[in-house]
């Protein structure tokens, strides 16, 4: 088959795809489990798994592709609303600080219920990532526990590992963040680093900027 060829059947495939999509969700989920919480990618301008770059559809496909879900119901999950974007900064920027006078400089993340961004930061110099960041805190919100607590139990408790997820980052350095009994999200560091357990004071850094914003967690 030649290469045009190939590429316009691919083009039919996605067509189809996308047609097949209009009742439902237009985005394609990542296939792998690594991927990041509420990582969703258009199926085309990626690489296939034959590492292939996929071409984009038709004009009308890509018009379907970017319009609403049309027909059938889809019921919504009704969704904690997340921390304000100002306090998120707001403890983030007391995370951060608390690290630095430790003489540590941290990447820091809030996130919401789902484990999507709320905000991020990193310190000039810093070894530590956002994205470990939100793989501890991954783990905070699917254990509902700051992530240090998390590590020690897993061995022997067949039901917390059975929760573990190749996203999560079990080591200390999440908080979860709660507005009374609901869970909102969770806050997170990495790149400190020092006496005691992994992770020992990046969880002290992400208590401070919990604890900077916590009276105003409404």
């Amino acid at each position: 088959m030649h290469k045009s060829s190939g590429a316009l059947a691919l083009g039919g495939l996605l067509v189809a795809a996308i047609a097949a999509t209009a009742a439902g969700a237009l985005r394609e989920s990542i296939a792998s489990p690594r991927s990041l919480p509420t990582d969703a990618l258009p199926p085309f301008s990626m690489l296939d798994d034959s590492g292939k770059l996929v071409p984009l559809p038709d004009p009308k496909a890509l018009a379907a592709f970017a319009s609403p879900a049309t027909g059938g119901a889809v019921k919504k999950v009704a969704l904690p609303r997340p921390l304000a974007l100002d306090l998120a900064t707001d403890a983030l920027r007391a995370s951060l600080a608390t690290c630095a006078r430790m003489g540590f400089p941290i990447a820091a993340a809030v996130v919401d219920s789902e484990g999507k961004p709320v905000a991020m930061m990193v310190e000039a110099g810093s070894e530590g990532s956002v994205f470990v960041a939100m793989r501890k805190a991954a783990t905070a919100l699917g254990y509902k526990v700051p992530s240090s607590t998390v590590g020690a139990a897993l061995p022997a408790d067949k039901v917390r590992l059975e929760k573990l997820t190749p996203v999560m980052f079990i080591a200390g350095g999440a908080l979860p963040i709660w507005r009374g009994k609901e869970l909102i999200g969770a806050i997170a560091a990495s790149g400190a680093h020092g006496e005691g357990p992994i992770g020992t004071q990046d969880e002290a850094c992400a208590k401070a900027g919990l604890e900077r914003i916590a009276a105003r967690i409404m």
